[in-house]
């Protein structure tokens, strides 16, 4: 590592463990992210062994957060949530509420400040979009009607993340500049940042819709990988860094209106061919800064927080989710699909963790917590809808 520069050696070294534990995690029938996030551990200075280069793997993530947040968008379907809304607003809303009651209230009992309890109980709420299409897609239930739900409800679960992330450094900000907390300033300065969202969302739909799938569908024309590779790079994060520059929203909520204002058109479907080895590279670097961020001690020196955290979010989430698709008066075989796709944590949580760090408004313990349960749950995921799976097998024989 000496001998070699930092950037080139972070690259590296990044690129060959998440291939090779990438590669185990595949021939073990885990999710790769499991194979990347354990690479990012064994680089970590918390760990023996070759050590990465920290802030260069975050700098490198950021791009990986805005391709993720990119894609999110590409694929977002209006029709779909339209379809499915009541009971993908109302359960994702509820069961996101539930649970980050409950883990908060869990980590305020073990001493921990109210802020940063909340923003482990958020972190603990969401499921990952990426586990949960993998998963879908491994049992080829992608186009099932339980899929669609599952779908929606995630997606809601994403723009609320998507407000929660361009809200709280504004919000950590204003709490930071005045001792005393006063809701008038901090409900004007909020107001200020929503309208300036708004404009910035406004202007995405009405200019970018048109102009953007014109400039991709020119780029297109001329046949050229490179410049396609480039076009969609530069699309998604030059509206990630406008987003941030002028209006003062967050580069995921750039990136997300870039892949939502190309969504359903020529361009987009084929922004969604063009893009994925872009995207998939830089996720994976975004997956090995969550591990290298990670110190495995926490599994030691907090146990019981451990097994606490895993089995909320294991069982916890699963739990609330089948009430409500019960309340909502779908079959058991059903709910529990849903449930079991819920069962884990992944890419928003961690985008939200890293936040927090960065803003030094969370431990590092609750971080490292949000990892060793987004590592265990995951790992778990397939395996719970497997047993999900199970029962409607029996239900039909029956």
């Amino acid at each position: 590592m000496e001998n070699l520069h930092p950037l080139m050696a972070t690259i590296v070294f990044s690129v060959v463990f998440a291939f090779i534990l990438g590669f185990v995690a595949s021939n073990l029938k885990l999710p790769t992210i499991i194979g990347y996030i354990t690479a990012g551990i064994l680089l970590s200075p918390n760990t023996p062994g070759v050590i990465a280069d920290i802030e260069i793997a975050k700098q490198l993530a950021e791009i990986g957060v805005i391709l993720l947040m990119f894609n999110v968008g590409l694929h977002f379907s209006t029709k779909d949530l339209i379809r499915v809304k009541k009971i993908a607003v109302l359960g994702a809303l509820s069961q996101m509420l539930i649970t980050t009651l409950l883990c908060s209230l869990l980590a305020i009992n073990l001493n921990y400040n109210v802020i940063e309890s909340i923003i482990f109980g958020i972190s603990l709420s969401i499921a990952s979009t990426v586990v949960m299409l993998r998963v879908f897609d491994q049992f080829r239930l992608n186009h099932t009607d339980m899929a669609k739900i599952a779908i929606g409800w995630l997606v809601v679960e994403d723009i609320i993340m998507i407000l929660i992330l361009v809200l709280i450094p504004s919000t950590i900000e204003m709490l930071r500049n005045n001792q005393n907390i006063n809701l008038n300033i901090i409900s004007y300065n909020l107001s200020i940042t929503l309208i300036k969202i708004t404009l910035f969302v406004i202007a995405m739909i009405t200019i970018g819709k048109k102009i953007l799938p014109i400039f991709l569908l020119k780029i297109f024309k001329l046949r050229s990988r490179e410049l396609v590779s480039l076009s969609i790079l530069a699309i998604a994060s030059g509206c990630a860094l406008i987003a941030n520059l002028i209006f003062g929203a967050s580069f995921a909520l750039g990136a997300f209106l870039a892949g939502f204002v190309l969504n359903n058109s020529f361009a987009g479907r084929r922004a969604v061919e063009k893009s994925v080895t872009l995207r998939d590279i830089f996720s994976v670097i975004f997956f090995i800064s969550v591990g290298l961020i990670f110190n495995p001690k926490i599994i030691i020196q907090e146990p019981l927080l451990v097994i606490f955290a895993t089995l909320l979010v294991i069982f916890g989430k699963s739990f609330i989710a089948f009430i409500i698709m019960k309340i909502f008066k779908k079959n058991t075989a059903d709910s529990l699909v849903l449930s079991a796709s819920l069962a884990q944590i992944g890419e928003f949580s961690f985008i939200l963790v890293a936040m927090a760090i960065k803003l030094k408004i969370i431990s590092q313990t609750l971080y490292d917590m949000v990892i060793i349960s987004s590592i265990i749950s995951i790992t778990l995921n397939p395996f719970l809808f497997k047993i999900a799976l199970s029962y409607q097998d029996i239900k039909k024989k029956l």
